[in-house]
């Protein structure tokens, strides 16, 4: 037998077996250097798709507290943060999809198509009704990626369409009550052990406890209550009298915005707090009348009250919600200025970041 002969098993003679494992090689080889040059945008979506925006998420966040994460990221790369700060969550947030199915969360029946058993049985009419509130999609479609059906097809986390770049906003159902402190400390404890890649496009994560609009009473009350949470869980230590320092982030929104409306009374309650001085005094009150011996220090504060004006596209006219929470010390730092640590060891403080 030559070498022109024929190969029972292929029906190709030698010299066309190599030639076509040589052009396979090369086809290989293009591809790998295609990967490589590929931008940021393309190499995650070609591993997981971008949630859509959660529109109703505007008159959600206007009747009731939500919890959920503040991101900010690099200008212009909005896309790539999101792909990217969804594959960590999806690692702290699956737990919580068995939870928030039975608390009504769940899809309806064209959803269920897609969904695990374990989303349990709910009412038809019920799901829709919650499945209209968060706004997400009940097309069908075939199941992406287990990071997907945490983030969109289950409906755990909502992505929030905003009117700044270089931030990014997920909110849970009103209905989950997701601990999202623990699950940012969780977050920072894996990139210090290694087990969590340093992130490239998401700078800084802050965990929304609760949100409410920019009023004077509404803000106390959710200061005071997650004031009251924080000091009487076991867990968390600290000295008397307690340290305390207050952040306060408008990302843009000055007085001069809305000081040609003035005369309309519904813009008095914005006008006043979104005056730094007096913000600060509301929350110092509001932790003073739980702690009574607490102390503002800004050098090395014990507990850290942070509140984030989110700018949320489609905001009715005059008005305006904020995230609050309040975090140990662990979770910020004090130098050179008040904010939420960085999850990358190189990222600057720059004017409008968190």
């Amino acid at each position: 037998m030559t070498d022109e002969a024929e190969t029972p098993e292929l029906g190709l003679a030698k010299p066309e077996i190599e030639e076509k494992k040589k052009n396979e090689k090369e086809k290989e080889k293009e591809k790998e250097e295609e990967t490589v040059t590929m931008t940021p945008w393309e190499q995650h979506s070609a591993v997981i798709s971008i949630p859509r925006f959660d529109y109703k998420a505007p008159s959600s966040l206007m009747e009731y507290s939500h919890s959920g994460f503040f991101i900010t990221c690099s200008i212009k790369r909005e896309k790539s943060a999101t792909k990217e700060v969804i594959s960590v969550l999806a690692k702290y947030v699956r737990s919580l999809s068995t939870h928030s199915s039975e608390n009504s969360e769940a899809p309806d029946a064209k959803k269920r198509k897609t969904c695990p058993e374990e989303i349990g049985s709910v009412n038809r009419a019920e799901s829709k009704e919650t499945n209209d509130e968060s706004g997400v999609s009940t097309r069908e479609t075939t199941p992406s990626s287990p990071k997907m059906d945490v983030i969109e097809e289950r409906g755990i986390l909502s992505l929030v369409k905003l009117t700044r770049s270089g931030l990014l906003l997920f909110t849970f159902p009103r209905s989950c009550s997701a601990d999202t402190v623990d699950i940012v400390a969780k977050i920072f404890q894996s990139l210090g052990s290694g087990n969590l890649k340093p992130l490239v496009w998401c700078h800084r994560i802050f965990p929304i406890q609760a949100t409410c609009l920019l009023k004077e009473d509404d803000l106390r009350t959710v200061v005071s209550k997650l004031v009251q949470e924080f000091v009487s869980c076991d867990q968390n230590k600290f000295e008397k009298p307690l340290k305390f320092a207050v952040g306060y982030n408008r990302r843009g929104v000055e007085e001069t915005e809305v000081k040609n409306k003035n005369t309309d009374p519904k813009y008095s309650d914005l006008l006043v707090l979104l005056d730094r001085n007096k913000c600060f005094s509301v929350v110092a009150g509001a932790v003073k009348e739980i702690v009574a011996d607490a102390v503002v220090d800004l050098k090395s504060p014990e507990l850290g009250v942070f509140i984030e004006v989110l700018p949320v596209s489609g905001m009715p006219s005059g008005s305006l919600v904020v995230a609050v929470s309040v975090l140990p010390h662990n979770l910020f730092t004090s130098k050179p200025k008040l904010c939420v640590k960085a999850l990358t060891a190189d990222t600057k403080t720059s004017k409008g970041q968190i």
